[in-house]
């Protein structure tokens, strides 16, 4: 069995492309069981998607990997051409360490940030209710988990790390010269929502809003920031008031339409508005960023941002690749273990098979009234003839050198080291 990975990510794949393969969490059990039902041995799989990377990992046959990449293209509406010239794919003690980055923080926008740990989780989870998580990806994904704590609790990784909802506030301060005097609205309730409202909160805006597709989601994040809340179906009617739009929602189209930012454009009398579009595939049109007075970042443009302070980390880096290089170390141990498992259930099942004959004919001749002894003496006899009888075929067949190479592996199994006593051709002649 082989392990292998496809995925694209921010620093192969633009962002439109990025959002061709954006998968919100209840699409990725539906995901999988279509890829899998797709190829004839029905691999084990996991899907990761975040708005920086979409990734497949698998346990299975090597040569599916070409199938997934055209099936994954196909599912996006591109060709496999244009997907391979912006995909990566990775094999064996490979997959290991991009699991491992991926899970440490290592290989995101924002170095150490800590929320990828909780997105793989949560793939993990899908997987296993998709039927999907195997053996194999299992350890990968546990060991994963574990060497991501010990890298943050032995590194300073995380240490000064600016995310996403930091640099908004950050780029929002360089536009507006006191942030208490704007009126903030966030589009969407999920987790970056939530972390850029907190941001914002600590600069006391004049007022806040939320609006959410569903009320009651909407309506607790507004309660713990003192916001308004408001229907999405309001929004382009409402869009005006904000001085700054932050967005980010599981939409598969933008929601935030051209047409809908000139209108506000005119009734702000071209009073600048701040716009960041943190959604993968985009909430807001693209061609918004052309408008007059309006400043539209997405999480591509926010990278120079948030890569303040890398410099400050390459020790904490450095000391986390020690750390993934020995979890990669006992990864690939473990998997090289497993490929002995098939052999060893092998063995097993044969010595059962001559445990269970050997019992048979020993209960006969108890029957038969053969005294203990005798019985005893010709069960062991039976066995050790049945476990030998291999091993004395092969140090008798062959030439010179494959008889040696059997009789130094038979020392090894059965002497315990011991020197094997075996004749030279010239003796033996």
């Amino acid at each position: 069995m082989s392990v292998w990975a496809l995925g694209l990510n921010h620093n192969t794949a633009p962002l439109d492309l990025r959002g061709r393969f954006a998968y919100a969490l209840d699409q990725i059990e539906p995901t999988l069981r279509g890829l899998r039902a797709s190829l004839a041995r029905q691999p084990e799989a996991t899907l990761l998607s975040t708005c920086n990377r979409t990734e497949i990992y698998c346990a299975g046959d090597k040569t599916d990997l070409d199938h997934t990449l055209e099936w994954l293209a196909h599912n996006g509406g591109v060709s496999p051409a244009l997907l391979r010239s912006h995909a990566y794919t990775l094999q064996g003690d490979q997959v290991a360490r991009h699991a491992f980055r991926v899970a440490s923080g290592l290989d995101s926008m924002v170095l150490g940030e800590p929320q990828i740990l909780g997105q793989m989780k949560d793939a993990v989870r899908a997987a296993e209710d998709a039927g999907a998580m195997g053996t194999t990806l299992h350890q990968l994904f546990q060991r994963s988990f574990a060497v991501a704590k010990e890298v943050r609790s032995s590194t300073e990784i995380g240490a000064h790390s600016i995310s996403m909802a930091a640099a908004s506030v950050r780029l929002a301060g360089q536009l507006f010269e006191n942030l208490s005097d704007i009126k903030v609205l966030f589009v969407g309730a999920g987790e970056m929502i939530d972390l850029a409202a907190t941001h914002f909160a600590a600069k006391n805006p004049k007022a806040m809003a939320i609006a959410n597709r569903t009320l009651e989601r909407g309506e607790k994040l507004a309660g713990r920031f003192g916001a308004e809340v408001m229907r999405l179906a309001d929004l382009p009617s409402r869009l005006h008031e904000f001085d700054a739009v932050i967005s980010c929602t599981a939409s598969t189209l933008p929601i935030i339409g051209l047409g809908a930012v000139e209108r506000a454009v005119k009734l702000r009398k071209h009073r600048p508005m701040f716009m960041v579009d943190l959604a993968v595939p985009r909430d807001i049109e693209p061609e918004v960023k052309a408008l007059p007075d309006i400043y539209l970042y997405t999480v591509d443009d926010l990278a120079h941002v948030v890569q303040t302070g890398k410099d400050s980390r390459k020790a904490a880096v450095a000391q986390a690749e020690v750390i993934i290089d020995a979890g990669v170390q006992n990864f690939m141990h473990w998997l090289s273990q497993r490929r002995s498992v098939p052999l060893i259930q092998q063995l097993n099942a044969q010595t059962d098979e001559w445990r269970a004959t050997e019992i048979v004919r020993a209960k006969k001749l108890l029957a038969k009234g053969e005294p203990i002894d005798t019985v005893l003496e010709a069960l062991t006899r039976g066995l050790t003839q049945k476990m030998l009888h291999g091993t004395l075929a092969e140090l008798h067949a062959g030439d010179a050198s494959s008889r040696e190479a059997t009789a130094q592996a038979v020392s090894r199994l059965f002497l315990r080291g011991q020197l094997p006593k075996i004749q030279s051709d010239d003796k033996e002649r």
